[in-house]
């Protein structure tokens, strides 16, 4: 099992990002890997981080791999190929049947619908 840990900080701009603790001071900069459908991804880059043993992983995600449905990515250890962590892209008409999509419409559909009966109450008036 790997010493390595490897924590998201954020999803920016359509950059993945992360802080991969090693566990060990003054090592070597490791090697990790970074797959889409048990395909390679490139593009990913590491950087010393701002503590001894730490590194921030950054992976730009290929439009070329958004399409329809859930998208997984899976970051990795280059050397033992335990993986370290994943995100998933959920995209497409697979959201049409999302919960969280039904509440955002949901909420839009009872704005509509409040702005019509203030409108209805003060013509009434």
């Amino acid at each position: 099992m790997s010493a390595m840990q490897l924590t998201k900080t954020r999803l920016f701009e359509g950059v993945w990002e992360g802080v991969l603790h090693t566990g060990q001071e003054g090592t070597a900069q490791p090697k990790i890997a970074v797959s889409h459908m048990d395909r390679p991804v490139t593009g990913h880059s590491l950087k010393e981080g701002d503590s001894a043993g730490s590194w921030v992983v950054r992976v730009p995600i290929p439009v070329e791999l958004l399409s329809d449905g859930m998208q997984t990515f899976v970051i990795s250890d280059a050397d033992s190929g335990e993986s370290l962590n994943s995100f998933a892209i959920l995209a497409g008409e697979a959201l049409a049947d999302d919960i969280r999509a039904e509440v955002e419409l949901l909420r839009e559909e009872l704005d509509m619908l409040k702005r019509a009966f203030r409108r209805h109450c003060l013509e009434t008036l």
